[in-house]
């Protein structure tokens, strides 16, 4: 009899599998996917890694979702909301040039530490995007630009049947879909939403601000935007 994949191989499969992803979306605008781009062994190395620390089981877990990934966070990484100097650390594989600290991760840490540690937080929790793959845009400067796959119509359109085929297949590695976790309460959370009303993946969905909002324009607010998460994350629906 054929062994029961654990979720940390249902994972990196789902990882190996979006490097296979092309979207030629309309100028200025364009993918960026870790998973296929010249990092492309270490960055698979450092998911096999991560994963097998903290997801070597077949334990249910609740989806937390972001947007989209960061030009220069989790999509140089492939690891949703891990800066590539936290996975150094966690994992022993550097990616050349790329110690970006995360506003976003530097915050979902302290998070992490204070729902009780990496194994605890992990074995409840799976974080991901609603679009798993980088959007950026080429500015009229000639810079890029990070993206939300919502940003414009077009764009979003293009991407949205990865968007549910994603969402199918990480259900399907063990999500207790009684409640999402939403980060981003403007259109993130209206968008998935959306998506959610059409779908019906999850039960319920619980908005929870961007940190990059918390740091960038409430850092006075930061402890209380913690206990917002913490109580968010505890909280049994």
């Amino acid at each position: 009899m054929q062994r029961k994949q654990n979720f940390s191989e249902k994972v990196f499969q789902f990882d190996e599998e979006l490097s296979n992803v092309e979207i030629n979306l309309p100028e200025p605008y364009k993918i960026i996917n870790p998973y296929s781009g010249r990092n492309k062994k270490q960055v698979l190395q450092m998911v096999q890694i991560f994963y097998q620390k903290y997801f070597n089981d077949t334990n249910k877990r609740h989806l937390i979702l972001g947007s989209s990934p960061a030009r220069r966070g989790s999509a140089i990484t492939g690891v949703p909301f891990e800066d590539a100097s936290n996975l150094q650390k966690e994992t022993g594989i550097s990616i050349a040039n790329f110690h970006v600290n995360n506003a976003a991760s530097n915050f979902l840490n302290e998070v992490i530490d204070k729902y009780g540690g990496g194994n605890k937080f992990y074995h409840d929790f799976y974080l991901n995007f609603v679009c798993p793959v980088g959007i950026c845009k080429t500015s009229s400067k000639g810079n890029q630009v990070n993206c939300n796959y919502y940003e414009n119509k077009q764009v979003e359109e293009m991407v949205t049947p990865l968007i549910i085929s994603a969402l199918k297949t990480q259900i399907n590695f063990g999500i207790d879909t009684s409640v999402c976790y939403c980060i981003g309460s403007g259109q993130n959370y209206q968008e998935l939403s959306k998506i959610n009303k059409k779908w019906r993946f999850f039960q319920k969905i619980v908005p929870l601000e961007h940190p990059r909002f918390i740091t960038q324009y409430h850092p006075e607010d930061k402890e209380k935007y913690l206990h917002k998460y913490l109580n968010a994350l505890m909280y049994r629906y």
